[in-house]
Formats: C-alpha cells, sequence, structure tokens
C-alpha cells in the first residue's frame, strides 16, 4: 500500500516546484506477540518475542497482566529503570526507537542492547510503516505533538488488536496495553481516550517486587525540597543563546574543571588563542566538565588570573567563606581573558562512580553522593538502601541542576564492591574513563576463525614469502600482542635492506563485521599495571596476530634500501609471510648488541639496525625533532596478591631507540604512499603547534633560572632544551623536558580530506606528514590505514565507508577520546597502584619542587614518577607556627632564609592518608631542608629517638637513672621490652629500605 502527499513550494526565482513524498504501507507486520496466532501465520520471517502467557500484574495499580508500551523520554531518561531485570514484555516503538538514535547515540546503543537481550521480551514494532498505526502531522501541528498522538494511536491499535485476539479469555485475564510516559499532559490525553498510562515513578512504585528499583528513577528537579536562596544566576533560553552566538556576543566552548581548584575551569574557544577562564559559582553557573556552554566575555577591566591556590571540594567546609577568599586574592599574574557561563548549550553528562557521604539524620533517604573525579561536583539523591551502600562504591546519574541548590540532583544507577578492593577500584577507574570493558560478545566472538588455523598454500600464494629472513620482535618483558619485528642485512652493494614487519591484523578482521565494529568502538587496547583491556579477542591480540618467535604468521612489511647514512633508495610494501626467529625484550637485544663475541645473523641484523637507527634520530632532532620526557616507572607485581612489592623508574636503552626509529620510519613512509593514492581519504595524525601562550609556564620557569627558552619553532624549543644544563642538578634538564611535555597540544588522527595540507604537520616529529601502521593489534587507526595501503598496492580493495569523508571523521573523533581516555586510565591504574605500594610505609625520598604555588609545593619524586602536594599550611584545627613568605614576582616561598625556587631538591617523608575513603592520598611533609616545627624528622632519626626513649623509661622504671636495677625481676621485664623494640624496629628499618 502506498500513501503519498503533494505540496508546491517556490524557488527563489519565482518558479513553482512540485514535491511528491511517498511512504510505503504495509499490512504484514506482526504485532510481535505470542498470543496472536494470526500475526504468527502472517510473518513467518518475525520471531514472536512478547509472551502469551503472563504472571499476575507485576504492578499492584493494575489487575491486568500487560505489556509495557514506553514514549521517547522515557527511555532517554529513564534507561537505568529499563535496564533492570524485573521489567520484560516491552514494546519498543520505531517513532520512540528513530527519536532515541536522532537525539542520544549513548542511550541508543544501551537500548539496543536491552532489545538484543533475549530474555528480556523487547519487541520493536514498525508502526511508521503499518497501515493502522501511521499517521500524517497535522496543519500547525509540532513533530513532538504528533509523535506523541502516533504513541498513542499505536497503544490502542495494540490494546484491540491483542483485544480480538484473546476474545475467549475473561476481561480480567486478558494481556492489556500500558503506556508509561512522563508527559503529564501525553498521559491525561491517554487516559481520556480510556488507555492505561502512567509515569515511569507512580508504576515502579507500585511494583510487588521493586528490588530497590525506586532509586534508578530520574525525577525532575522540583522533586527535591529547594532552597529560597538563589545560588546561580538563570541561564538564557535556547532562542537567547542563538541569536548571543550568532551577533558574536556570546562564545561557544567545551567547558574543563580545574582539577585543582573547584571553584575554577575554563572554556576553550576555537576563536580564542587562549581558553577563557570563569571563577566562583556565578561564572561557572552549573557547568560540569565536558559540557558545551555559553560563555560572555567580561570587559577587560574585569579580567582575573588563575588561582595559585589548591582547593579540593571534598577539604571544604564552609564553602561560602572559602568563596570569598579565593576570589578576593590580589595577584601581580598577567591577566588572562575571563568570562561567565550564560548557558548550557550541549550537555555531556554520563554516570559517575564514587561513595555517599555520611549523614548525621537517621533513617533518612537523602543523601550526598560524593564522584571519585575530583572534577564533577557532589551530587544529591534518593535512596532507601543507604545503609548497605555506605561501604561500597555506587554509580550515580545526573537528572537536573537547580539554580537554588548548590549541587545538582541525580538518582542510584548500581553498585559496584567494597571500596577499597582492587578489583573494585579497577572497575571504577575504567568506568570513569569510559573504557569498554565487558567480554567480547557471542556475535563478536563467531567472526573469528576456527581453530586449528594453518597457512595454506593458496595464502603463499597470495603473499610474498619472508620466511627465510632472519627477523626478530624486540619489545618490553611480559609482551605478548607482539605487533612489530625487525630484519636488516647488508647487500653486496654497500647498502641494507631493512624491514619492519606488523602483524596483518586486517587479514582476520574484514570490514562491516561485529568484529569490525567492536574493535572501531574500542579504538584501542588500555594498559594498566596488572592487567590489559584488548580492542581485539586474546586469540588475536596474544595468539594468530602476535608475531611470536618461531611462528609462521601473515605480516604487512614496509622493505627499504638504505645507504650507510640511512637515505632511502626504495622502498616495498608487501603483504607476506614470515617466521620470527626470536621474541626478545629490549635488555636482552642490548646484550646481544654489546657482546662482540655474538656473532649469529639476529645479532648481526641487531647491530646494523641499531648503527642506522642512530644516524636517524641524529637526522631528526637536526630537523628539530623534539625530545621530550615524562616521568615513567615500571611495578613489580606479587604473583599471588597481585599488589606491587617494587617500583622502578622505567630504564631506557639504546634498543627502545633502535626500535622507535624505524617504527617512525615505517609510519612516515607509508603516510606517504596512502596520501599519494588516497589523497582525500588518508588516515593521518597530526600534532599542531602549541600557540605561544602555551609556552609561557616554561619561559618563566626557565627565565628565573637564567635560560631562555626559544620557542618560535620546533627546532629552537630543542636546541633552548639541549642547552639548559644545571651543574649540581642532574635531573633539571629532564624537569624542563616534563614542562615542556605538558605545554604540547593533543596529538590527533584525522581524515586527509577533511584539513588542508599546510595542517598535517607533526610538531613534535617535525616530519609533514605522518600516520600510525605499526601497531594495528592494539590501534584501530593502523588496521584502517592497513586497508588503505592494501588497496594501494593492489592486495585488496576498498569499500564504501573507508572512502567517506564524514564517517571517517566521525570516527576519527572516537579515536581521538578513546585514545586519549586510554591515557588517562593509565595513568589513574599507576596513581592506584602507588597508592596501594605505599599502604602501611613511611617512606622519605629525594624530590624537586615542581611548582611553587601561593599555598604549596608541587613535588616531583623521580624515583616513583609522581606528583603531590607539599601544604605549607597546617591540617583543619591545628595552629601553625611558621608563616610562609609568597613572592608572586618569582614564584617563591621562603621562610627566614630558606626560599623554595622552582626545580630545588628536597626531602620529603611520603605517607599514605586512608582517613578520606574517597580520595586517599598521599601526605608529603618536608624533612629537607629543615624548619623548626614545620618539618619532620627522617625516620633514622625518629627511631633513633624511640629507641633512647625505651632506655630512659627503663631506667626510671627500675628506680636507677644510672640504668642499674635493684630488682633483677623488674630489669628482666625491662630487657625484654627493650629487646621487643629494637626488634620491631629493626625490621620497620628495613622495610623502609627494601
Amino acid at each position: 500500500m502506498l500513501t503519498s502527499k503533494t505540496f508546491l513550494r517556490k524557488t527563489k526565482r519565482g518558479n513553482v516546484l512540485k514535491i511528491v513524498r511517498e511512504h510505503y504501507l504495509r499490512d504484514d507486520i506482526g504485532c510481535g506477540s505470542k498470543v496472536c496466532k494470526k500475526c504468527a501465520i502472517l510473518v513467518e520471517e518475525q520471531e514472536a518475542v512478547l509472551d502469551d502467557q503472563l504472571p499476575d500484574a507485576l504492578s499492584k495499580a493494575y489487575k491486568n497482566p500487560h505489556y509495557l508500551i514506553v514514549d521517547t523520554n522515557v527511555v532517554l531518561h529513564q534507561i537505568d529503570v529499563l535496564e533492570a531485570d524485573v521489567l520484560c514484555n516491552v514494546i519498543i516503538l520505531q517513532t520512540v526507537l528513530e527519536e532515541v538514535k536522532h537525539r542520544s547515540s549513548t542511550i541508543y546503543k544501551r537500548l539496543k542492547d536491552i532489545i538484543n537481550d533475549k530474555r528480556r521480551k523487547f519487541y520493536v514494532f514498525v508502526n511508521e510503516h503499518h497501515k493502522d498505526t501511521y499517521l500524517e502531522r497535522e496543519a500547525g501541528e509540532t513533530a513532538n505533538d504528533r509523535n506523541d498522538r502516533a504513541i498513542r494511536v499505536a497503544v490502542k491499535w495494540y490494546d484491540l488488536h491483542l483485544s480480538a485476539s484473546q476474545a475467549h479469555v475473561s476481561a480480567k485475564k486478558r494481556i492489556r496495553i500500558v503506556l508509561l510516559t512522563d508527559d503529564a499532559a501525553n498521559c491525561e490525553k491517554a487516559t481520556k481516550e480510556g488507555l492505561f498510562a502512567a509515569s515511569v515513578e507512580d508504576y515502579v512504585c507500585c511494583l510487588k517486587d521493586s528490588k530497590g528499583l525506586e532509586d534508578k528513577i530520574s525525577r525532575s528537579e522540583s522533586h527535591f525540597d529547594e532552597g529560597s536562596k538563589e545560588i546561580f544566576p538563570c541561564h538564557l533560553t535556547p532562542v537567547q543563546i542563538h541569536d548571543g552566538v550568532k551577533s558574536g556576543k556570546l562564545l561557544q566552548g567545551s567547558f574543563q574543571a580545574s582539577r585543582e581548584n573547584f571553584l575554577e575551569g575554563q572554556v576553550s574557544v576555537e576563536s580564542f588563542e587562549k581558553p577563557i577562564l570563569v571563577q566562583g559559582y556565578d561564572g561557572l553557573n552549573r557547568a560540569v566538565d565536558g559540557d558545551v556552554v555559553a560563555v560572555e566575555l567580561l570587559p577587560e577591566d574585569q579580567w582575573s588570573a588563575p588561582s595559585e591556590i589548591v582547593l579540593q571540594n571534598d577539604e571544604v567546609e564552609d564553602e561560602e567563606e572559602i568563596v570569598e577568599k579565593v576570589l578576593k586574592v590580589e595577584t601581580k599574574q598577567e591577566k588572562t581573558p575571563t568570562g561567565k557561563i550564560v548557558g548550557i548549550i550541549r550537555r555531556k553528562w554520563r554516570q559517575y562512580c564514587g561513595i555517599l557521604q555520611h549523614n548525621a539524620l537517621q533513617n533518612t533517604t537523602r543523601h550526598i553522593f560524593v564522584p571519585a573525579e575530583r572534577k564533577i561536583p557532589k551530587i544529591r539523591i534518593e535512596t532507601r538502601q543507604a545503609p548497605t551502600l555506605m561501604e561500597k562504591r555506587i554509580i550515580v546519574a545526573i537528572d537536573s541542576w537547580s539554580r537554588y541548590s548548590r549541587y545538582p540532583s541525580g538518582h542510584f544507577v548500581r553498585a559496584l564492591g567494597k571500596i577499597g578492593d582492587k578489583e573494585t577500584e579497577n572497575e571504577v577507574l575504567l568506568l570513569e574513563h569510559d573504557v569498554p570493558h565487558s567480554r567480547f560478545s557471542e556475535k563478536v566472538l563467531s567472526f573469528l576463525p576456527k581453530l586449528p588455523w594453518i597457512i595454506t598454500d593458496e595464502d603463499v600464494a597470495k603473499r610474498t614469502d619472508l620466511r627465510h629472513l632472519d627477523v626478530c620482535s624486540v619489545d618490553p618483558p611480559g609482551c605478548t600482542d607482539i605487533d612489530d619485528a625487525l630484519h636488516c642485512f647488508q647487500k653486496p652493494n654497500g647498502n641494507y635492506e631493512v624491514g619492519v614487519h606488523i602483524a596483518d591484523v586486517s587479514h582476520f578482521i574484514r570490514p562491516g563485521t561485529a568484529l569490525d565494529d567492536e574493535a572501531a568502538l574500542r579504538a584501542t587496547t588500555v594498559y594498566l599495571v596488572d592487567k590489559r583491556i584488548d580492542m581485539v579477542p586474546d586469540l588475536l591480540s596474544s595468539n594468530l596476530c602476535s608475531l611470536k618467535g618461531g611462528e609462521e604468521r601473515f605480516a604487512f612489511s614496509c622493505v627499504w634500501e638504505l645507504t650507510p647514512n640511512a637515505q632511502i633508495v626504495g622502498t616495498r610494501f608487501h603483504k607476506s609471510i614470515i617466521r620470527s626467529r626470536a621474541a626478545l625484550t629490549y635488555e636482552e637485544a642490548q646484550l646481544i648488541i654489546d657482546d662482540d663475541k655474538q656473532q649469529t645473523s639476529v645479532a648481526k641484523s641487531l647491530r646494523g639496525l641499531n648503527k642506522l637507527a642512530k644516524v636517524l634520530k641524529k637526522r631528526r632532532i637536526e630537523n628539530g625533532a623534539l625530545v621530550l620526557a615524562s616521568p615513567e616507572i615500571r611495578f613489580y607485581i606479587d604473583s599471588e596478591t597481585h599488589d606491587p612489592i617494587e617500583v622502578q623508574a622505567k630504564q631506557i636503552r639504546e634498543t627502545n631507540s633502535m626500535v622507535e626509529e624505524f617504527m617512525l620510519l615505517a609510519n612516515i613512509s607509508v603516510a606517504e604512499k596512502i596520501f599519494a593514492e588516497f589523497p582525500e581519504h588518508a588516515i593521518l595524525r597530526r600534532h599542531p603547534i602549541p600557540p605561544p601562550s602555551n609556552f609561557e609556564p616554561l619561559v618563566k620557569a626557565a627565565n628565573y633560572l637564567g635560560f631562555e627558552m626559544n620557542t618560535n619553532s620546533n627546532k629552537e624549543l630543542a636546541e633552548s632544551l639541549d642547552a639548559a644544563v644545571k651543574e649540581g642538578n642532574a635531573y633539571f634538564n629532564t624537569m624542563l623536558r616534563i614542562l615542556a611535555t605538558r605545554c604540547m597540544l593533543q596529538a590527533v588522527y584525522f581524515s586527509s580530506g577533511v584539513v588542508t595540507k599546510e595542517d598535517f604537520y607533526h610538531y613534535g616529529l617535525a616530519v609533514p606528514i605522518y600516520t600510525h601502521f605499526t601497531s594495528p593489534i592494539r590501534r584501530y587507526a593502523d588496521i584502517l590505514v592497513h586497508r588503505l595501503l592494501a588497496a594501494c598496492i593492489g592486495a585488496d580493495v576498498t569499500y564504501p565507508d573507508l572512502l567517506d569523508k564524514k564517517k571517517m571523521n566521525n570516527i576519527c573523533h572516537n579515536l581521538n577520546y578513546r585514545n586519549r581516555m586510554a591515557q588517562y586510565a593509565g595513568r589513574a591504574s599507576v596513581a592506584l597502584h602507588t597508592h596501594i605500594f605505599f599502604r602501611e610505609k613511611v617512606q622519605n625520598e629525594e624530590g624537586y619542587v615542581l611548582f611553587v604555588r601561593k599555598n604549596a609545593l608541587q613535588i616531583l619524586i623521580p624515583k616513583y614518577g609522581l606528583e603531590g602536594t607539599l601544604y605549607l599550611y597546617p591540617p583543619k584545627g591545628m595552629k601553625q607556627e611558621v608563616s610562609f613568605v609568597y613572592n608572586e614576582e618569582n614564584h617563591t616561598q621562603s621562610y627566614k632564609n630558606i626560599v623554595f625556587h622552582m626545580f630545588d631538591p628536597v626531602t620529603v617523608q611520603l605517607t599514605l592518608d586512608r582517613s578520606n575513603i574517597q580520595h586517599e592520598k598521599l601526605v608529603f611533609k618536608l624533612v629537607k631542608p629543615f624548619i623548626p616545627n614545620f618539618s619532620v624528622s627522617s625516620i633514622d632519626e625518629e627511631s633513633k629517638e624511640n629507641v633512647t626513649r625505651v632506655e630512659e623509661n627503663v631506667s626510671e622504671e627500675c628506680g636507677d637513672k644510672a640504668g642499674t636495677s635493684r630488682n633483677p625481676v623488674v630489669l628482666q621485664q625491662m630487657k625484654r621490652k627493650d629487646e621487643d623494640f629494637r626488634s620491631k624496629d629493626s625490621s620497620r628499618k628495613k622495610k623502609h629500605k627494601k
């Protein structure tokens, strides 16, 4: 059946254009219920999923057994309720599904996951193409009103349709339809039309067995009692925001909250070189980290500078007093563009992990939730499960934020596990960084090759056979996902043949499969301290794709002929078969290179690679490539408890650099090849040039110490860093490079068709074009590059999505996001294991002042690669006898003749403060330089004092100041006490030394 609609439209030239829209309607779309025998016969290919035998009504509000139909807003705002197993036999209308898909891709995916779970009995009814449920939009009717009407029509049709199918069943036993809608007007209209309709809250509260489902209900802000005092200004309306942005009075940007100061943040605006500073409650105006906001720039005489105060939300009691203190601090720092947020364009709210704050009121259902991420404000929730949740990590979602409330309102989603449990904490950091970590579905696994997998004669015929080459891999210890291997030998003409062989993952992951979709979603493998979250299933990552020693594997090879001066004479690309002679660690490879007695083919290959790599690196640095630094450490994990037992700074050997140089060369060679063949569709990676303002902290830090940082180009910056060497402080140059790293912008993936060629430049590497080709086991970008390269050499064909600029650009956005989150998750894992390592420990460590703040020193501990804050004021309730003086001009803190500058060496005592179960933190206390009434004694001095104190106590208790006792029994007791103490003190010192 065909329905059509014709209308006329005038063109700009005055011509009349006749437009005909056709819409196909069908009468063979089934209702999906096993009750209806007619639909089961009509639609053979469509499985009926809705049960015909239902228990008595789940809800006490309805006597009949029933199916549920939900409207769009229920799906968008109550998805946590819909995910509860108690709700089954639910009909999802096509109208709703399409609206959800258009409005939220995240919620749409969660809904699809529920629909795909056969246990849940969710059925999609294509009402927009059914002849009895399709509706035309009426004149003057909004799209939203038309969709609400379409939903009500579908509910009515279902009710009549099922009644006809159950004519033989008594009225009380017939399956009815209940419409769930939180739209009061829609609910009222449905009731007037004789339909069963209810809000989600009314329906859930009447469930016979809600199992805590009431806590998951998303409620409007009016549900909570609001105070009369207005804390935040009103947000502008969407129309006002649109007009303001269009006229230039308002600016649009992404809000990033500060981790160090909860009353401060910044808005990144494309047209501004510097982010716009926002401060205080009025300036932040209910923005949550990640929101896209409208910001009004203040007049220049009202501009401010970022606060030098470190201020954490969970450490503040009297917030109003703190606000006054923070915002009224005068500063001599250079003022920066400052504004205030006047409206929210798009919320980026997600689910947050954290704990419930202790509530002094007994039997209350209203609680404060404290997120684990310091950038997120506390959230008000309502729960009846508080006694059982107090010791658990829980997940909460934000629903709304009233201008009369200091905190947003939200609802409980689910509990994770016990606070402090390592598995729970790992789960938290994965959820907080949005790392997909669920098991691979059966559908995904179905696309894996069947075992045993063997290389056939047909495979050999299609590939270049390189099994005769002496290929080997060099990786960190314990690496099982080996992406790359190398070979090198000298040719008769004196040149070298060098090959980089990369795992051919794209052979196993074909475009458009569930396996491919999952890899694209995950985008990258995430490396935590004690585990790895794979991008692809283990059968590929650690087995069939991994270039293990002695195993024949498919590879994608990039082979050069290089002169002894590492100049490229020619480049070849092959889909190949290789057999690695050895899978070496960096240390093992270095030992082979350094041992002249070893003259095997692998040893000669490694020496040739190392020699050429040094030439390549020297040339790269001469061209302006930067050698930056970041504190990196390696944990040694106990095999039974999986707790860290030792921490060391990562050692960098020549072999690390050797592998890096040839991976860089391969990536550059492949980038040039795919761009030449696909100038509009190449997947590349660029590193934008940082704006001059980014270098200000580095330039100022260097100037204070008498060094000049020239940041006009990457080459001049590299030369300045090389020249900045300070006698007596071996770590000084490394710290400068750490600061330089923090001045950089993020390197990003992009599709060549959406960026001008001038912007392809990779600033850090100083190369005009670059991509990622060398790690396809752990990066989806490399798989796309492999597909493009295979098409270039005729080893494979392209497919539509690969040459769709818009789709590839969206994939690149996901790659960049997932890559960033993976980095953050890795750092969070290091922080977690550092805290575990320091439990029950007190250690003195050498460190350096990295930053000087108004109320604190930021200290870097190279041994552990960690940073921490040494506060210069006492804990709450303690009187300070030492007064520090902050020099804003020179960025120093001083007490009498002791002055703290950036990069000064210090000794600090590290302990773990576990009093805040939400945020365990390392406490830094000053040991050296020693400041009376502020510094703490070193561990050894403390032990000596304790021993002396015991000896004095022994003498006093024995009644003889000279240490001789008149009572031998008492003397013996005191001796035993002394020996016990010395034994404990000795073991404690040994533990500290370890």
